[in-house]
């Protein structure tokens, strides 16, 4: 059984002191344990302690911490020269090189230096915790810490159970991250982990809808931030700032981990610009355009034509049928028979359904028929979705009746369930199943996804926010239109569904 991390001589021994080592040195000699920072590379823990001790002066100044505290902290620093100097840790962290055979090897040199109730940790983000303590005499002390990059800004680490991790060794761990001042969120020994296994969503239906030819890059990141869903960042500007070289080999390593699971199929062409050296903002340039460190905005073209003189909603007695006529109230004449009139343009307001479908459905020429995202209000920027046969100046007509009261607007060709809902549909989803699988618990999932992520919110926060039912909608009509599986329904959503209760609802 390991110290009790609030006692006040807890010491952590870190091996690595690079990016990751250094900044977990600094959040733990800030919650006032002592610190012992070890690297193999000469003058590097040198390198580190000091990068700690910066930050700790930093913070005093920005009025955080006191200057007391603040030298009291840098005291609780110091390098180790070698591993021997770990003997009196009560936690080992090791940030070092992903690199399995390498990890063994430290940890197996550790476990011959630390006492049986030291506990040893690895900050690995791709590799299995299980496979990494196979080689260990005592598994059952060993666990998995992962912090988040920068370590200090990212307030979550994930507590990692391996196959064989014994109880006292993730309570323990989840107290010396509190006492760190991170939160701590607990999970089971998959591919991924928690953060990175709940963001596949994002990238993948990114990607899927833009090889689909729905939409460009920006179209998607454009609507994600500005239409509905709130994120801050869209998957493309993301995978710009991580770099493909990073964001890539990631979406590959977790679809073959998974051995093949359509929720995470890659697509062919972020391998092919990542082969061709367009790796983001690091090379110059990547989705987007980059001057002097700024992404390069591109002016939206300004439509010159009428609005149209009559519109036919297909759909007015669903929840996104009234919202899109709510919203066109006043700015065009709006036809209410259950038939639309000759010259009347149609309009869709559909759940996980295509432009096409809802034509073919309600008996109307495709020429002169066109779908609105409802679902997550219209208050922002709007989705206008053409089927293809769809007439050039009817749908001009209906951009500019779209974007009469200032909205922005992105024509998008036909696609079962538009940007938002296919890509939203897609990160609930995989919450969900992460869910199901008691990977983790609810709670843990939308905090980790939160604070690792920075979402607007918790994925399955994100499902109860625009309804359960209707996200279940979307899926089961993604899945019957493109046949895939990566669309089936997790279990997790469809009883709480069902049932009309909250996806964060946890099983006894």
């Amino acid at each position: 059984m390991a110290k009790d991390p609030s006692n006040p001589g807890f010491t952590v021994g870190i091996v690595g002191a690079g990016t990751m080592g250094r900044g977990i040195a600094q959040i733990m000699a800030m919650g006032g344990m002592r610190v012992k920072l070890y690297d193999a590379q000469a003058g590097v823990a040198e390198e580190g302690r000091s990068f700690a001790e910066r930050m700790i002066l930093r913070a005093a100044e920005k009025g955080a911490i006191t200057d007391v505290e603040a030298k009291s902290h840098i005291a609780d620093l110091a390098v180790a020269g070698d591993l021997q100097e770990f003997a009196d840790a009560d936690l080992i962290v090791e940030a070092i090189v992903e690199d399995l055979e390498i990890k063994q090897k430290v940890f197996a040199a550790l476990e011959a230096i630390v006492a049986p109730e030291c506990i040893l940790a690895t900050n690995t983000s791709s590799l299995s915790v299980t496979a990494i303590a196979a080689a260990a005499s005592s598994p059952e002390r060993f666990a998995g810490y992962h912090f988040f990059n920068p370590v200090p800004l990212l307030r979550v680490v994930e507590v990692v159970e391996g196959l064989r991790t014994a109880r006292w060794v993730t309570e323990a761990l989840a107290k010396v991250a509190r006492r760190a001042g991170h939160e701590p969120v607990r999970t089971k020994d998959t591919p991924g982990f928690l953060v990175n296994h709940a963001g596949r969503g994002l990238y993948t239906e990114g990607l899927r809808i833009v090889a689909e030819g729905v939409a460009d890059f920006a179209g998607v990141d454009d609507l994600l931030r500005e239409g509905g869903p709130g994120f801050r960042m869209g998957p493309f500007e993301l995978m710009d700032v991580t770099g493909l070289d990073v964001s890539h080999v990631v979406m590959e390593s977790i679809y073959h981990q998974f051995y093949e699971e359509p929720r995470f199929r890659p697509q062919p062409l972020t391998r092919q610009r990542m082969i061709g050296g367009v790796l983001g903002r690091k090379s110059g340039g990547g989705f987007y355009q980059y001057a002097d460190g700024r992404k390069v905005e591109a002016k939206p073209a300004k439509l010159a034509v009428d609005i149209p003189d009559s519109v036919w909603i297909g759909d007015p007695g669903t929840t996104e049928g009234r919202a899109l006529a709510a919203a066109l109230a006043g700015a065009v004449e709006i036809e209410t028979g259950s038939k639309p009139s000759a010259s009347a343009i149609c309009l869709f307001a559909p759940l996980g359904r295509d432009a096409t479908s809802c034509a073919v459905a309600a008996g109307v020429e495709a020429e002169r028929a066109f779908a609105v995202d409802a679902l997550f209000g219209l208050d922002g920027r709007r989705a206008l979705m053409t089927t293809p046969v769809s007439d050039p100046d009817l749908r001009d007509q209906v951009h500019a009746l779209l974007a009469k009261d200032g909205h922005a607007v992105t024509v998008l060709h036909d696609s079962a369930g538009f940007v938002n809902q296919r890509v939203v549909a897609t990160i609930v989803n995989i919450a969900c199943d992460i869910a199901q699988a008691r990977i983790a618990v609810p709670e843990d999932i939308d905090k980790a996804v939160r604070l690792g992520l920075a979402y607007p919110q918790g994925p399955l926060a994100m499902g109860d926010k625009w309804g359960a039912r209707r996200i279940l909608a979307v899926l089961d009509a993604m899945q019957a239109f493109y046949g895939d599986p990566r669309y089936r329904p997790s279990p997790w959503l469809r009883r709480r569904a069902m049932l009309g209760v909250s996806l964060l609802t946890a099983e006894g």
